[in-house]
């Protein structure tokens, strides 16, 4: 945005990053409580206790993914591990932003694809990696190379896996937690309970619970693949002013930008799974409607226009 500095970029992307975690997370935890006082009777501690037990298997499952998902992901994507004397303007590269950011060094890595493309994971600085597609290597100049190896690093100076790890379990729980609710209430599961509401004074409130619970059943799904989608549109808006910050250099990733925009490959090793992590959705007919509330990445005529602004 016009007279916006990196810094204040910086700062309203996480101020929306925390607030829309914030959001999700009220979500969850009311609609836990909320089916669970269903399947209680009106019991709110039986909705503690079913909110509790939603987000411990959210954690555990974050936990699993966190250690696990990096490795599994690189293998995903075919990517294979670099050495020094394969790319050695590569490596300087990196090198030079780690030193700039306070970064461990990265292991780097090659995917053989012609589509322009390029992804960092890991579970902290400490364990990270950043790939490149073939395809865009080949075709940047080092300013551009640089832009793009930043907007990466970034990702991993924010934290923005863990962010990404979290939330994707979190939606899965909080949508698998919705379809056992709404199994229940199909099979009749919930209608002994009920019952007993009635008998003890409570069936009013039982009803009023059931008809809340089965309308956000169906809805929370909707909103928390919304807000998903949001959190990682502003990750890549805050990657992108990162790279800024390492780089001084708004130019150089404005104009990989404006070379990954004209690709028109599709990169074969990329699924729904792994798309969220590239600098752009590798999947060109989600990238046409990036426009979308559902997408992952802000358009990039967007994200050019405000890192042009940064030059001014």
């Amino acid at each position: 945005m016009a007279g916006e500095t990196f810094h204040d970029q910086i700062a309203r992307n996480k101020r929306n990053s925390i607030l829309l975690i914030g959001v999700f997370l009220v979500l969850f935890a009311g609609l836990g409580l909320l089916i669970g006082m269903v399947w209680g009777g009106g019991s709110s501690r039986f909705g503690i206790v079913v909110a509790v037990a939603a987000g411990a298997l959210a954690f555990v499952l974050t936990l699993l993914s966190y250690y696990a998902g990096p490795g599994a992901l690189l293998a995903m994507s075919q990517a294979h591990e670099l050495k020094r004397e394969q790319d050695p303007q590569l490596f300087n590269v990196v090198e030079e932003l780690c030193l700039a950011g306070g970064l461990p060094v990265p292991r780097i890595y090659l995917i053989d694809d012609t589509a322009m493309n390029a992804f960092a994971t890991g579970r902290n600085p400490q364990h990270a990696a950043v790939a490149i597609t073939t395809g865009l290597r080949t075709r940047l100049n080092r300013d551009e190379l640089q832009g793009v190896m930043a907007h990466e690093l970034s990702h991993v100076r924010h934290y923005d896996i863990l962010y990404a790890t979290l939330m994707a379990v979190m939606v899965g729980v909080l949508v698998m937690l919705c379809d056992v609710f709404l199994r229940s209430m199909w099979y009749g599961g919930s209608r002994r309970r009920s019952s007993r509401g009635r008998d003890s004074g409570g069936g009013a409130l039982q009803i009023v619970l059931l008809v809340i619970a089965l309308v956000l059943a169906i809805i929370a799904p909707i909103l928390a693949k919304i807000i998903h989608m949001a959190l990682s549109r502003q990750r890549e808006y805050l990657a992108d002013a990162g790279s800024v910050e390492l780089t001084r250099n708004p130019q150089g990733l404005a104009s990989a930008l404006a070379k990954l925009s004209g690709d028109t490959e599709v990169l074969e090793v990329a699924n729904r799974a792994t798309a969220p992590l590239y600098i752009i959705h590798p999947i060109k007919k989600f990238e046409a409607r990036a426009t979308s509330i559902f997408s992952t990445h802000p358009p990039i005529e967007d994200r050019i226009e405000r890192l042009m602004a940064l030059t001014q």
